[in-house]
């Protein structure tokens, strides 16, 4: 069965449950979004390669297919673009470590590393494909020897980064709730936090990590209005329709995603 086979019946399915029921047309929506994206990723790949094109992390040799969720915005370089200026001032403190916990396939551990060369990153996932995937980046892009790939990161594993100069990355699904705690890991007080808030999944949780961290952290709220922009579109991208535009850059993302950039006053 080929890919368009198949989500027709997928598609099929979805509205033969009730044509009428808002929920299943938005599913549907999705379902055909997706679709074209990767349609416009196949041209993406065979027009630019895997090289990311802009941004932070531009240069980087990437892949051809990322571990979860979408994947164009990644090469293009527009990928969570509200939380760009903040990775690029974090690339320019000379942390001695970098702990990206919850790192997929390696985009902002492979990526950062990079850039950051006096700096040890330290991948976690608890997929063994992402785990996989991460460290074949790392080959790929000749930072093996800096970033050392791991699976479950949990509460008692903060200490051993306790007054370091420790820049936490975090995207978790929503587990962010229970591991980023500083009353049951104290070490957090002194490290800079990036963390991905999923309020869609875990509503109030935006809030709740302010309450915790407030105490010992200046806090940023990075919030995301979907909008992305290319500085130098490059001439197939420029030839696409506008919908193919829109949905190059989209994100997948099914409700609000807002980041956390907390600064240690500790360090400040």
């Amino acid at each position: 069965m080929n890919l368009h086979s198949s989500i027709r019946q997928q598609l099929s399915r979805q509205l033969a449950l009730d044509a009428d029921d808002r929920a299943s047309l938005n599913s549907a929506l999705r379902l055909l979004a997706k679709w074209r994206s990767v349609l416009i990723q196949n041209t993406l790949l065979q027009q630019q390669g895997t090289r990311v094109l802009q941004g932070p992390l531009a240069g980087m040799d990437f892949l051809q297919q990322s571990a979860e969720g979408c994947h164009i915005a990644k090469l293009l370089g527009t990928y969570e673009m509200p939380l760009q200026p903040h990775i690029e001032r974090a690339i320019g403190i000379p942390y001695s470590t970098l702990l990206n916990i919850g790192c997929a396939e390696g985009f902002y551990a492979v990526g950062m590393a990079r850039r950051m060369p006096t700096t040890q990153v330290l991948a976690f996932d608890v997929d063994p494909n992402a785990r996989q995937v991460c460290s074949d980046l790392a080959r790929k892009n000749q930072v093996a020897q800096r970033v050392t790939v791991g699976g479950l990161f949990a509460h008692e594993h903060f200490a051993a980064f306790a007054n370091q100069c420790v820049l936490l990355m975090c995207d978790i699904e929503g587990a962010e709730r229970e591991l980023l705690d500083p009353a049951l890991a104290p070490a957090l007080q002194s490290m800079d936090i990036i963390v991905e808030s999923h309020e869609c999944l875990v509503p109030g949780i935006t809030a709740l990590l302010i309450e915790r961290f407030k105490p010992t952290h200046n806090i940023t709220l990075v919030q995301d209005d979907g909008q992305r922009q290319l500085a130098s579109a490059p001439p197939w991208f420029l030839n696409l329709a506008h919908l193919d535009q829109l949905l190059a850059t989209w994100e997948w993302r099914s409700g609000p995603t807002p980041w956390l950039v907390m600064q240690s006053k500790r360090r400040s």
